[in-house]
């Protein structure tokens, strides 16, 4: 009896361990049209509430190896949500503009709508739902 019970302990020990482990899921980015690899690419994974008003909830650079660069996004819980990636070339940290407000830097988003005018998140808007995602944005 004594044995079941410490195997039956063990058991639970190791589900709950393992139920701890996966909290969410894993989005993979891959950029791979980057003009140079001069600076670094970064991207940020935001909520609605996040989009365009700061860095998201989840923040990554990478520098870039022959015009492509990869980047995952761990433990991500469910809900929607969009990913902007910026080429800084000049490794600022912000997106440089012309005078006449044009960006002077290569961006994209989920979803790869370029639109003009600002990025909306309906347009970059996806679910993260049980299942490991990866996607590519093109700048």
């Amino acid at each position: 009896m004594r044995t079941v019970a410490l195997a039956l302990a063990f058991l639970i020990v190791n589900i709950v361990a393992y139920t701890q482990e996966q909290q969410g899921v894993d989005i993979t980015v891959v950029v791979e049209n980057i003009v140079n690899d001069n600076g670094k690419v970064m991207a940020s994974l935001h909520t609605e509430d996040t989009f365009m008003k700061g860095p998201g909830v989840q923040n990554l650079e990478s520098t870039i190896a022959d015009g492509k660069v990869s980047f995952t996004f761990e433990n991500v819980v469910p809900g929607n949500y969009a990913i902007m990636a910026l080429h800084d070339e000049n490794e600022n940290r912000r997106m440089d503009f012309e005078s006449n407000g044009m960006p002077k830097e290569s961006y994209g988003m989920s979803g790869n709508e370029m639109s003009m005018g600002p990025p909306s998140f309906i347009d970059a808007k996806f679910e993260v739902a049980a299942e490991d995602l990866e996607f590519n944005i093109r700048f």
